[in-house]
């Protein structure tokens, strides 16, 4: 079988998230990247893709000449799909373009900048029949694939407590200082929307909550912290969250937390036991009964599910990290553009990021009416 063609949109040299896209399209021997655009400045984008070994006859302005030029080629070598890596700004024309003219889509998160485009976006999917993904790249982790098997299982049996946290410390070189962060983009709402760190990551722990649970959080009251009256974005917040089983949580999300570095943690709490997950040290699942001793489970053992066991590419006691889990989810959109059977939950598809966009602007809006409950 020939391999999917790919285009990728951003994700150039100064890019932290290009690298893990392009090593993960690789993985499974699924894709081609064949072209696309890198950078705004059509130069830096021609460098870059030299660099990488890529014909610059695939090297584009812009998404209209992308579309425009790749339509000219016989439809045995045009793109199939297409990678948005931009800024959140640029995220619904970029894929709107793409889904009219009949691409399949991976995108970043946040999907859009208002729920209002994601509703768009999800409507142009759905008429157009694309593949679209939406890079919540931690769902690819195989023991959080582990996780969603056991409590779809009932090992842990009804869920009665969630507690999420996300916390980093990385904006605080910026924050205090009021020049320095006018150039940072996630803290310009022009770029970014409406929120940055809810925006950022917390979407990442209200997608993994929903995702490992099977779940869906029916309301919250947010309280969120800006640090400075003319700081017009989020650094740091707490929401409360109430699911449709009746349970109660906590999502706890940071970008102010002095020390942390990527530290998202899942904690799912059951009536007969629980489970724990660490995103710094993914490899491992922490199952904890009230009557039997603390037990941990590893990636790459046959006691593991079926999708947890085929999200592995190595063997145990091998460690699989942030690259192996976005291959992961390269590997469930192969499988579906080439009609494949996929488990379910194999690659987060376009209505998780809707919700993840009504998630954002429920917690702006119960956080600016005085810390209200408002319903999802």
């Amino acid at each position: 079988m020939s391999k999917i063609r790919l285009g990728i949109l951003g994700g150039g040299a100064d890019s932290l998230i290009g690298i893990v896209h392009r090593v993960a399209s690789q993985m499974f021997d699924s894709f081609e990247l064949v072209g696309g655009v890198f950078n705004p400045n059509f130069k830096a984008s021609k460098k870059f893709a030299k660099k990488i070994d890529l014909p610059l006859n695939r090297i584009y302005k812009d998404v209209d000449e992308l579309i425009n030029k790749e339509d000219e080629l016989p439809e045995d070598k045009r793109m199939q799909v297409v990678s948005v890596l931009t800024p959140n700004f640029l995220h619904f024309t970029m894929a709107k373009k793409l889904l009219e003219n009949g691409y399949n889509v991976i995108c970043e998160k946040p999907l859009t900048t208002t729920y209002q485009e994601a509703i768009q976006l999800g409507r142009l999917q759905k008429e157009n029949k694309s593949v679209f993904a939406v890079a919540y790249t931690y769902t690819g982790y195989p023991m959080i694939r582990q996780m969603k098997q056991m409590i779809a299982d009932n090992i842990i049996g009804k869920i009665q407590k969630v507690d999420l946290q996300y916390y980093q410390g990385w904006i605080n070189p910026f924050i205090h200082d009021y020049d320095k962060r006018k150039k940072v983009w996630r803290l310009n709402p022009e770029k970014s929307g409406i929120s940055c760190c809810i925006g950022d990551i917390g979407t990442h722990a209200f997608q993994m909550l929903e995702y490992v649970s099977g779940l869906k959080v029916n309301s919250l009251l947010s309280d969120l912290n800006y640090l400075y009256d003319e700081n017009k974005m989020d650094v740091d917040g707490t929401i409360l969250v109430r699911l449709n089983n009746g349970s109660k949580g906590v999502i706890r999300t940071s970008q102010i937390a002095t020390g942390e570095e990527n530290n998202l943690t899942v904690a799912i709490y059951g009536m007969q036991g629980s489970l724990k997950w660490e995103q710094e040290n993914p490899n491992y699942l922490y199952h904890l009964n009230q009557d039997r001793p603390y037990q941990t489970l590893k990636k790459g053992n046959v006691y593991n599910s079926d999708i947890a066991e085929d999200s592995v590419k190595i063997p145990a006691g091998h460690p699989e990290g942030i690259f192996d889990a976005m291959g992961n989810i390269y590997k469930g959109v192969a499988k579906a553009i080439n009609n494949e059977n996929a488990f379910e939950g194999e690659y987060p598809e376009i209505n998780d990021g809707i919700r993840g966009m009504l998630f954002i602007e429920k917690v702006i809006n119960s956080h600016k009416q005085g810390n209200k409950w408002v319903k999802l």
